[in-house]
């Protein structure tokens, strides 16, 4: 008896964190218009709204380059500037795209070494609405240093609003949850440690998508 009042009890408060999940990424959209950046960095997924809105803020003027994070390796340079909708000019000389992360710990590892090899502290981070906080965790997690303005996309399937009315929404959504408190429980033991460990990151590819689905 005692033991199935702690697992309701767990059950209750993983419930209600979800749902202050769901509240949390149903707040962030339409997007806060982002001030001036170094650089900004969109992650790839199953969508290309997050490429072409990361473009557009790059052609607004409001940062200097733009990493597309988490590019599919087959996909060529040329083949991407229909995707990202960019003028030629701005395509060729500001945009960089990276080969190497196949999920959201690589395209955090792939962004800092962006970042760092160009000196850029200041960050607008582009991704879906439910997938922003496990990004920005990461982010902020492998380069502690920057300032990180998040940009999130909503995408047209998933209604943040009503995610429990589809098996897509309630599927993405909790899945999604999940692995934000799995980032986020890793992140807390890692905060009783000695200290923070530079981690590896990968290399990026500067005549840096198709990418891999959710991340």
């Amino acid at each position: 008896m005692r033991t199935l009042a702690i697992l309701l009890v767990a059950l209750m408060i993983w419930g209600a964190g979800l749902m202050a999940f769901v509240a949390r990424v149903q707040r962030s959209t339409p997007a806060v218009e982002p001030t001036m950046a170094d650089g900004i960095v969109a992650l790839t997924g199953s969508s290309d709204l997050r490429i072409e809105a990361a473009t557009a803020l790059l052609e607004a003027g409001k940062a200097q380059r733009m990493l597309v994070s988490g590019v599919d390796p087959r996909v060529r340079r040329p083949a991407l500037r229909s995707i990202t909708g960019a003028q030629q000019d701005i395509y060729d000389c500001c945009i960089d795209l990276g080969f190497a992360a196949a999920d959201t710990l690589g395209n955090a590892r792939e962004t800092t070494e962006w970042a760092r090899a160009k000196r850029y502290r200041r960050l607008i981070l582009v991704t879906a609405d439910f997938h922003m906080p496990r990004a920005l965790l990461e982010l902020r997690s492998s380069m502690p240093e920057a300032v990180v303005q998040p940009y999130p996309i909503a995408r047209a399937p998933l209604d943040a609003e009503h995610w429990w009315r589809t098996s897509l929404g309630a599927r993405r959504m909790t899945i999604e949850y999940c692995k934000y408190l799995a980032v986020l429980l890793r992140e807390t033991i890692l905060g009783f440690g000695p200290g923070p460990t530079p981690r590896a990151a990968a290399p990026i590819t500067p005549v840096a998508i198709p990418s891999t689905e959710a991340r």
